[in-house]
């Protein structure tokens, strides 16, 4: 069976022995020695300031947005997952969408301004697919306006833009490591932000804590565990081995697909792209779900994704995104992760085969 990804696994002695070291001290959370030293080891791996490590990848979301002390409307894209909006709406805020860029699927900067009001408080945008947003527009415009802007970059570990991470832009980013991830801990994530927000952000994710015995605000468990960080750490001395391999992965698939109806994902100029997903845009849904019935018969699955758009969620009022709804019932993501590659590309071969008869 070939899923749409795998999970990296380290060696296994090389786990347990980070994992020892917890084991040693007895300290499974609250901060230890590994959660300290993979957050050092990822600022200087990510070139950032600031990286505030959690145990999953929506708290962050959540976090930035009370933590921003946002309220009222906030500006999203619907091609994301449903996590973007959830957090939204969670936290008591309105989700107002904006459609998407027709080739890069981010949110379309030319079409933010018009859909603010005077109860917008922020823009949460999502790096998609690990393509940057135009971060640059949407700067310009946040400040215009004074508004708050936090970027879902889930997928955009390591992710480079004009020079320097993607998760330096913004008041905060927020990314997940998840196992599916390229970059994981089991189940995590992070949460990068401009220096002035680190603080009221840390307590947030702590139950509010200032000290042992005392409270400055109000806060929820949020932090990651020695284990999780264990595997990060595990983790991140390959991360060069697994660049490598997922980019060699995407190369077969563009080099086969190039003369053939699929569109590939352009990715946005002066960017140091992840390899994170490889998504493919049919001609029409009816031609997606054949490729995907002809791969599913092999034990072969990929993933719509991201699918449905998020403005038809049942818990929401439904507004039209034309673009939005029309790629997210074309696009499907195609089997990338280290090990795919075994047999001289063979399993890779196959699945193209399977692509090319069907569409």
């Amino acid at each position: 069976m070939i899923n749409v990804t795998k999970t990296f696994l380290p060696p296994q002695d090389e786990y347990q022995a980070l994992l020892k070291q917890a084991w040693d001290t007895g300290w499974m959370t609250n901060r230890g020695v590994l959660v300290k030293a993979l957050e050092a080891r990822l600022q200087s791996y990510l070139d950032v300031p600031r990286v505030l490590t959690m145990t999953n990848g929506t708290l962050p979301l959540q976090i930035a947005i009370k933590g921003l002390g946002l309220s009222g409307e906030i500006i999203t894209t619907p091609f994301s997952y449903v996590a973007t909006t959830s957090s939204i709406v969670w936290e008591g805020c309105t989700p107002v969408f904006v459609d998407i860029h027709p080739d890069y699927l981010t949110i379309d900067e030319t079409q933010i301004e018009a859909a603010i009001t005077e109860r917008t408080t922020a823009i949460l945008a999502t790096h998609v697919f690990g393509n940057p947003c135009d971060v640059e527009a949407i700067e310009t415009i946040a400040k215009k306006h004074h508004l708050k802007v936090i970027y879902d970059a889930a997928h955009s570990f390591g992710v480079r833009y004009k020079g320097q991470s993607v998760f330096n832009y913004g008041d905060v980013s927020t990314c997940s490591f998840h196992a599916t991830k390229l970059f994981h801990t089991g189940e995590g994530g992070a949460l990068f932000c401009q220096p002035e927000y680190y603080d009221v952000l840390f307590y947030h994710h702590n139950f509010g804590h200032q000290g042992n015995e005392a409270f400055q605000g109000l806060g929820i468990n949020a932090k990651m565990s020695e284990p999780q960080a264990a595997m990060g750490l595990a983790v991140l001395p390959y991360m060069t081995e697994i660049l490598n391999e997922r980019q060699l992965i995407c190369e077969q698939y563009s080099a086969a697909f190039e003369l053939t109806p699929l569109e590939e994902l352009p990715i946005r100029p002066d960017t140091d792209w992840n390899y994170s997903y490889y998504p493919v845009l049919f001609e029409s849904e009816a031609q997606l779900l054949k490729v995907k019935a002809a791969l599913e018969l092999h034990s072969i699955f990929p993933r719509r994704y991201f699918y449905p758009s998020l403005n038809t969620l049942p818990y929401l009022e439904i507004t039209p995104m034309p673009i939005s709804e029309s790629i997210s019932k074309r696009v499907m993501c195609l089997p990338l992760y280290v090990g795919l590659k075994a047999n001289d590309f063979e399993t890779v071969n196959q699945i193209i085969r399977i692509i090319k008869t069907n569409i």
